[in-house]
């Protein structure tokens, strides 16, 4: 395939990159770089099969530009993070929503198929065990930033949806639950890198609130060639599908991990959501995918246990603090 890949330097697009790339097919990567990194794709400069271009999913001309040479589109640009969404509302909202509508339309008119990743936030408040595609969507108030992600993530899916729909190109929806690995930063609130960081300094390792909500954290590797088997899979096509780890922690439980991996001195510090993120913040206790739909459409089976996620974010930031990366040219 030649494939293009929005949000292409992130941490989940770039591996996407590696990945693609060493299948051996074309991809071009667009990015504006506001939370993504040349860095994440040093490993890929010279490579003829791999182009990086700089740019916005809002700037609909070069969208269409890039696209219009492709027949398969990987839509990752977005506005990530509980602090980028929680400080930058507005800017999240058009990012989301309506670099979506011109990704979808672009690949639309190219004739491209095309997949749309989305996140476990779309099912907002519900924290039953085991939240299955079809489960329903608890949303706090649309006037708290907090469900502003959320709210967006999910009209991202419909716009996907309808238009595979209306049109029979390929789609896939992919709801991430909590993908972990090398290159993802704590910058922007990710818990495991975040941890990891502190951890590493000896700093007190930061856990909002009392430390008893649980979550399911995946591996980019796992997900990653998941996404391409799902679009390659008929059955998979113009419906959505849960990825993410099955190993359920608690995020007290998550830093006890991470303090034992890494032999660090730090201790546990709580910190309440209202210094956190400020007031009115809502969090959810559990969070926990059931991925069948994932095993029954391509085998899909989590090979990396909890411990071996947290020892790769160990590692990466550990070889990043030891030298320069080359950036790409």
């Amino acid at each position: 395939m030649k494939a293009v890949v929005t949000g292409g330097a992130g941490f989940i697009g770039s591996h996407l990159c590696d990945h693609l790339v060493a299948q051996g097919h074309e991809v071009i990567a667009l990015d504006d770089l506001s939370t993504g990194s040349r860095a994440n794709l040093a490993q890929l400069s010279g490579d003829s099969a791999f182009e990086l271009v700089t740019g916005s999913v809002l700037d609909a001309p070069l969208v269409a530009d890039v696209i219009a040479e492709c027949d398969t589109v990987f839509h990752l640009a977005a506005a990530v993070g509980v602090h980028t969404i929680v400080d930058k509302p507005l800017q999240s909202l058009r990012t989301n929503l309506h670099g979506t509508e011109i990704v979808v339309e672009a690949a639309v008119a190219r004739g491209a198929r095309f997949l749309v990743a989305s996140t476990s936030e779309v099912y907002g408040k519900n924290d039953s065990p085991g939240l299955t595609e079809d489960a329903d969507r608890v949303l706090g108030s649309p006037l708290k930033s907090r469900w502003s992600y959320a709210a967006a993530k999910g009209l991202d899916e419909l716009v996907a949806y309808v238009h595979g729909r209306q049109t029979g190109l390929p789609c896939v929806i992919t709801r991430f639950f909590n993908i972990v690995g090398p290159r993802q930063t704590g910058r922007y609130g990710m818990v495991v890198p975040r941890f990891v960081s502190q951890a590493l300094a000896g700093d007190p390792i930061t856990v909002h609130g009392e430390g008893t909500q649980r979550r399911c954290f995946g591996s980019v590797a796992d997900v990653v060639p998941a996404m391409v088997r799902l679009l390659d899979t008929p059955a998979a096509h113009h419906t959505a599908v849960n990825l993410g780890g099955l190993e359920e922690v608690s995020i007290k439980g998550l830093a006890d991990r991470v303090i034992a991996l890494t032999g660090s001195p730090s201790p546990i510090h709580y910190v309440s959501y209202a210094d956190a993120y400020g007031e009115g913040y809502e969090d959810m206790q559990r969070r926990m995918p059931d991925t069948t739909r994932a095993r029954e459409l391509i085998g899909y089976e989590p090979r990396h246990r909890l411990d071996d996620i947290i020892s790769t974010v160990v590692e990466h930031q550990r070889a990043a603090s030891a030298g320069p990366r080359v950036a790409l040219a």
